[in-house]
């Protein structure tokens, strides 16, 4: 019996790396019989440590696997070059190469996850091992994978993940590609769903990507999937940690015309978020992920203190006019196919 069968809603909360997933939006899913998910991809270790230890009830964590590709160093270096002329115009010292950290502090973050027992372990850009499943499972959690086409799924399947999020190209954020170099599938959600259960995947398959209403989650759910996995619905919600300058540009995007739009250009590997003048100018930057946001960073804070969005970073899915300013219970309750009767 999978988690799935206990909630009072087929809709869950998906982690949303850099801050909108905050415990107090996975405390509000619980309490309304949903599941959310603390984003532990890219936070500090004891950060998370903090978070796990402020969410109550049934909750979910995701972290994101070791990247095991690494971009060209000449990629990075043009990238340095196509960044100083904006540096300088706002007066800043000429973009620095980062020493990242590829694994994002995995072991310790896996081993803090297991300690605090959640209902469900999910992991993007990637799978666990077959050491890794087994932890988890003896842990008496569940193993969820995140798979954008039928490849992955069956492969996760096979190494026995529990579940599958199947993301589609219209889900905000990351595109959950395991390696940064591969173009992602662009089959539509419910195409690519229908797809990964005629490849033979017989277990609970979760959609991801652009589903911002009621009509939608449902139609989803006639396809197969057995639950709907939502997150752009909720960034607006006062639980999300959504910053400041993001509600702004969220808020005022649809009046603008401003679209979603899936670039490498906000991150360096594929993901969906508000249009701006650097993703319209940078559409075929080759895979930098994740050296772009830190080389950028300096440059996006300068620009949006001075009211220029032109280098935000603002991840979203399709659907930006279905985004709602209310609790993340109402959100639930609107997003549940219970409420079109």
């Amino acid at each position: 019996m999978s988690i799935l069968d206990s909630l009072k809603t087929p809709v869950i909360v998906a982690p949303m790396a850099g801050g909108p997933s905050t415990p107090a939006l996975v405390n509000a899913a619980a309490e309304a019989g949903s599941l959310g998910f603390l984003a532990g991809g890219v936070m500090p270790v004891e950060q998370l440590k903090q978070e796990l230890a402020e969410v109550k009830g049934v909750f979910g964590v995701n972290l994101f696997r070791p990247q095991s590709d690494t971009p060209k160093p000449s990629d990075i270096d043009e990238l340095a070059g196509l960044l100083s002329s904006p540096f300088r115009q706002y007066g800043l010292n000429e973009p620095t190469v980062p020493t990242p950290d590829l694994t994002n502090g995995w072991e310790e973050k896996f081993a803090a996850v297991l300690g605090a027992k959640p209902a469900v372990f999910s992991c993007t850009f990637g799978i666990f091992s077959s050491e890794e499943f087994a932890q988890i499972k003896d842990a008496g959690i569940e193993a969820w994978v995140t798979v954008t086409n039928p490849e992955d799924a069956v492969t996760a399947q096979k190494a026995g993940a529990d579940a599958l999020v199947v993301q589609g190209p219209e889900a905000g954020g990351h595109r959950s590609t395991w390696t940064i170099g591969e173009e992602p599938d662009e089959r539509d959600l419910a195409t690519l769903i229908q797809a990964v259960k005629q490849a033979g995947v017989e277990i609970p398959l979760i959609a991801a990507g652009g589903l911002s209403t009621a009509s939608d989650v449902a139609a989803i759910l006639d396809k197969g999937a057995s639950a709907a996995s939502c997150g752009s619905a909720f960034l607006l919600s006062p639980e999300a940690g959504t910053s400041a300058l993001n509600r702004e540009i969220l808020d005022a995007a649809p009046a603008l015309g401003l679209e979603s739009v899936s670039s490498r250009a906000f991150s360096g590997r594929f993901a969906r978020g508000v249009e701006t003048q650097f993703t319209r100018s940078n559409e075929g930057l080759p895979p930098l992920y994740p050296y772009l946001n830190p080389m950028i960073t300096s440059l996006r804070k300068a620009a949006g203190s001075a009211g220029n969005w032109d280098y935000a970073y603002c991840l979203v899915g399709v659907g930006l006019e279905s985004i709602a300013k209310t609790s993340a219970k109402q959100i639930l309750e609107s997003l549940t196919p219970s409420a079109l009767s």
